[in-house]
């Protein structure tokens, strides 16, 4: 599969990814929180895979190649 997440995309998503985890973490007692850890993870996994569904979806591509 060829990768479309690349780049500040990568970055972005990593950082994010494992922002809503640390938070999710914290409050996990709260359904918010557990649903932040459920999409922070998902964002996460995006990052380290290099391929997301939805950007292929839309064609969306941050590869330079």
């Amino acid at each position: 599969m060829h990768p479309n997440v690349c780049g500040a995309d990568r970055l972005g998503r990593a950082a994010l990814g494992l922002t809503l985890l640390a938070v999710g973490y914290r409050h996990r007692d709260r359904t918010p929180a557990t649903l932040a850890f459920v999409a922070g993870s998902d964002v996460l996994a995006t990052a380290v895979i290099r391929r997301c569904p939805l950007n292929a979806l839309f064609g969306i591509d941050t590869c330079s190649s």
